[in-house]
């Protein structure tokens, strides 16, 4: 990268000689490298595996390194630490009323992020993901409802977290490759994957050549959308299936379904069930034909917060009481079914150094 500056610099030198030079700078620039990198110290590396004692170890930059090296990219974290560093100090320090973690979360998904209008009062945001949003909020900084919930539309996850409007993201956020390019992820702690939803009446039966000639919504932004645009690039879906409706949010795609605006919605099956719980006149229609992980989204360079909320996924799914499993009994069995363990991940597994 810095040999391609140094080139873009020497535009207008002319010639040979001037990239003859460059060329030789990078050369030596890269003999020096391993000279001029810190050495590790005190057990942290630098290298983005496990860190020292502290957990404040030179781990910066290891999920982007990640990134480049993705082939699973459920697998791309760092392992817990209960230790504070620079992010978590600087959300501790915050003043007064600002002391509060600031959560990017949903409002709009049913059992999920939602506001109940039968809950009476100011009917609060409630859910499966508002539960770990607290257990969060509880461990960094000792109080569950010193937590300020910001609305984020599915298409500006990434960029809330990327210049600084909330700490962390807990929005049915997948894990993906490209995600990592731009923020770091949590350990998964959901699994779904993505799913149909149509009419009843439909003649839609999955997805299969029944969608030839269809209309399908998704979010903008969303797993769902890259997942069909790749498929009928490669011939795993309908050349002339519609996929021109994209929406903001995931749940105007229900809007445009119940309006005949379109004739299937592609979603996560977990909010395709919740979706469908909400309209009778709709259900899921075959099986989910991608494996995807929830994690909560924090900016790339948060280390240590990335640790401390591996930390508390780690307790919230071991607890029996008030853990993981009471969260999906309370929120997502009606929709999801009586199996927790067909949702809940596997044991994760984290960055670990050579």
């Amino acid at each position: 990268m810095r040999a391609q500056r140094l080139r873009t610099g020497l535009k207008g030198w002319g010639g040979v000689g001037a990239m003859a030079f460059a060329c030789t700078l990078a050369v030596l620039f890269a003999l020096l490298l391993p000279v001029l990198r810190p050495h590790d110290t005190g057990g942290q590396t630098g290298t983005g595996g496990e860190t020292g004692a502290d957990g404040r170890g030179g781990t910066r930059g290891g999920q982007a390194r990640a990134a480049q090296e993705c082939a699973d990219p459920e697998k791309q974290t760092l392992a817990p630490s209960e230790a504070d560093g620079p992010t978590i100090d600087a959300i501790q320090n915050r003043q007064g009323e600002k002391r509060k973690l600031i959560v990017g979360v949903d409002q709009n998904s049913y059992r999920w992020g939602y506001r109940d209008p039968n809950s009476g009062g100011d009917a609060e945001l409630e859910g499966f993901d508002i539960d770990l949003a607290h257990r969060i909020a509880q461990d960094v900084l000792g109080d569950p409802d010193a937590v300020q919930f910001k609305a984020i539309p599915t298409n500006q996850r990434e960029p809330a977290i990327e210049n600084g409007r909330v700490d962390m993201v807990v929005r049915t956020m997948t894990i993906n490759c490209a995600r990592l390019e731009k923020v770091a992820f949590s350990a998964p702690y959901f699994r779904t994957g993505q799913q149909l939803l149509a009419p009843k009446s439909s003649a839609i039966t999955g997805y299969d050549g029944t969608l030839a000639g269809k209309r399908i919504c998704t979010a903008a932004g969303s797993t769902a959308l890259s997942t069909l645009e790749q498929d009928q690039e490669d011939g795993r879906l309908p050349a002339d299936t519609d996929l021109g409706t994209t929406v903001p949010n995931q749940l105007d795609c229900l809007v445009r379904l119940q309006l005949g605006e379109v004739d299937a919605v592609v979603t996560d099956g977990a909010l395709a069930a919740s979706q469908a719980a909400q309209d009778p006149t709709v259900q899921l229609k075959g099986d989910a034909f991608t494996t995807e992980y929830y994690g909560v989204a924090m900016k790339k360079d948060a280390d240590d917060l990335v640790r401390r909320v591996n930390h508390v996924l780690r307790e919230w799914r071991a607890d029996r009481a008030g853990g993981w499993q009471d969260s999906y009994e309370a929120w997502l069995k009606p929709t999801m079914g009586d199996d927790p363990a067909k949702s809940e991940p596997p044991a994760p597994e984290y960055l670990r150094t050579s």
